[in-house]
């Protein structure tokens, strides 16, 4: 794989869409040791949470992976910026193994392909992939194709382990800095009018959101 072939960023200066940050109607979803908010909020659809558990449900003995697409905000009144995670798209013509994943340029391409099918406002936010009954954690190849990749301080890396039914972000600090083995929670983003979760992951405990900020996207 050639960082050169495909940065998936955009080519000019990105800014953030502008929108209130929508804790008045997330649940917070956090791994018992995380004290701190993390230092760029996830929210998280239920739809694109359903899809990445299908994606990473789809191959239980190979890593499987994809993008993560969606908004970068920032709160006019607050200043803090956000992602909003609204879709989830598995990766296609990829090289995988037990305890690899490699995407090729062909899967770089149709993933931009996909993109201007759905919704070319969408930004890619990061990307995903599985560990197989290995754990979450960020292995150096991860933390390479991440920095090559997905510069951008609000793109994020989500891994899961789909026989634990687990996952968690890996979010860059404010230095830019990326801690390979401490991840973080996410805030779920619940239906308007049910408000029902469908989180299900094991090692992430429900937290009662943020009250501070009473915006909506």
């Amino acid at each position: 794989m050639q960082p050169s072939l495909v940065r998936l960023t955009a080519g000019e200066t990105p800014a953030p869409h502008p929108a209130r940050i929508p804790y008045r109607r997330a649940l917070a979803w956090k791994p018992a040791w995380e004290e701190e908010d993390p230092p760029m909020p996830v929210f998280v659809t239920q739809r694109a949470y359903i899809r990445l558990c299908a994606s990473a449900g789809s191959d239980l003995e190979n890593e499987v992976g994809g993008w993560l697409a969606g908004k970068w905000c920032r709160d006019p009144q607050t200043d803090q910026q956000f992602i909003v995670i609204e879709t989830a798209i598995p990766a296609q013509h990829v090289n995988n193994g037990a305890a690899y994943i490699t995407f090729t340029p062909e899967s770089m391409l149709a993933l931009h392909d996909r993109l201007q099918e759905e919704d070319a406002q969408k930004r890619i936010l990061g990307w995903y992939h599985t560990h197989p009954r290995m754990g979450i954690f960020f292995s150096m190849w991860d933390a390479w194709l991440h920095n090559n990749f997905f510069p951008e301080p609000w793109q994020v890396a989500l891994v899961m382990e789909p026989h634990s039914k687990s996952g968690g972000f890996f979010i860059r600090q404010a230095n830019g800095a990326l801690d390979q083995r401490r991840y973080y929670g996410f805030y779920e983003l619940l239906h308007r009018v049910k408000k029902r979760s469908v989180v299900h992951w094991s090692n992430l405990l429900p937290v009662q959101a943020p009250g501070s900020a009473e915006g909506e996207m």
